[in-house]
């Protein structure tokens, strides 16, 4: 009997203590910090040379402006401000844009009631990829214009925002589905322009990898 109460006293114990381990490893947890890099602070060298090479200052995302999936334009101005995460696409593509869709419409979810996050996915095959077809396609995946905009327009300004602002590698199939060739990777840019990460957009651990440091960039945002 002396034993049973030792061991119920000792369990009433260790129940008291949980609340008290839980509040120190909080706030321990909540001292430290959880850094998201800033990509290319010492500007960009164009690895094929066909981009204007910057000098040592941050790299921004340059000045853009395309056409959504209602007709309206998009671009640079709506990134200002708000957390975008961008990928490339073109929705005849045979291979790993559905797969990447699908996991941009988890993004999509996640964020579907946060003003200060939106997805553009910029279609890398835009003479097909009118808005009336990219109006088909953000249907199937339940993108919204204004929160998530799927977005088409001049093919060379395309390219170059690719290779020269978002540094990624785009190549033209000229209108043969099985011949573009584009990144996978989801980018994520913050309020100011700058690219804080890159992350496969096929893979879905990268994608709640993106998911959890979207979270991060946004609490910090909000606390300056």
């Amino acid at each position: 009997m002396k034993s049973l109460r030792i061991l119920q006293g000792f369990v009433l114990v260790c129940i008291l203590l949980v609340p008290i381990l839980i509040f120190m490893f909080l706030k321990g947890f909540g001292s430290n910090t959880y850094d998201i890099p800033i990509f290319y602070e010492k500007g960009v060298d164009s690895p094929y040379q066909d981009c204007p090479t910057s000098d040592t200052t941050q790299h921004f995302i340059p000045e853009f402006t395309f056409s959504n999936q209602d007709g309206r334009e998009v671009g640079r101005a709506e990134m200002q401000g708000k957390i975008t995460i961008v990928d490339f696409f073109f929705t005849s593509c045979p291979s790993i844009c559905p797969k990447m869709s699908s996991e941009m419409e988890r993004v999509n979810d996640m964020f579907r009631n946060e003003d200060q996050v939106q997805i553009m996915s910029i279609s890398i095959d835009p003479t097909y990829d009118t808005p009336e077809i990219l109006n088909e396609y953000a249907q199937k995946y339940n993108g919204v214009a204004g929160k998530w905009d799927f977005l088409t327009g001049d093919v060379e300004k395309i390219y170059n925002l690719a290779k020269c602002g978002f540094m990624i590698p785009t190549i033209d199939g000229l209108g043969v589905p099985d011949d573009f060739v584009h990144s996978d990777k989801f980018v994520l840019v913050d309020e100011l322009g700058r690219i804080r990460g890159y992350y496969s957009g096929t893979s879905r651990e990268d994608v709640d990898l993106l998911m959890l440091e979207t979270k991060v960039l946004l609490h910090a945002s909000e606390g300056e």
